[in-house]
């Protein structure tokens, strides 16, 4: 099978997001494979401690860090992800933007989601006007 669909695998040196635990929601890189349930994962830039966690509770990004020895410490890890520069890569995906742009509208208060809506109310205006507008040209 020379043309696989597959393109995200574990491997040490792959970006992955934390599904579980207190860390759910940070990136830490897989630093080394335990077995086919767990892999030993860092994130020294984003406060994941080095750990044993199962597959299960991870989810597989398209970043990873090239070069990166099996079984390497916290500091090389961070040499890598610094190198690289993987932490603002991950940041400006959409992956990330999406997912920071619901736990900021999550994060709203009442007066704040009443805005949001005049907001989104003014814009669907603004866009029946100019559809209506084109429509008659």
């Amino acid at each position: 099978m020379s043309d696989s669909n597959f393109k995200r695998f574990v491997e040490v040196g792959r970006v992955v997001l934390l599904k579980a635990g207190p860390s759910a929601g940070k990136i830490a890189v897989i630093a080394e494979i335990i077995d086919h349930n767990r892999a030993i994962i860092d994130g020294p830039l984003t406060e994941v401690p080095r750990q044993s966690f199962p597959y299960r509770h991870l989810t597989l990004t398209p970043l990873s860090l090239t070069k990166l020895p099996r079984a390497a410490g916290t500091g090389v890890i961070r040499k890598h992800l610094e190198k690289e520069g993987t932490i603002a890569k991950w940041e400006n995906s959409s992956w990330a933007k999406n997912r920071a742009a619901i736990e900021k509208r999550r994060s709203l208060n009442d007066f704040e989601r009443f805005g949001v809506m005049l907001a989104k109310k003014a814009r669907r205006d603004v866009v029946r006007k100019a559809v209506a507008k084109a429509g008659k040209a």
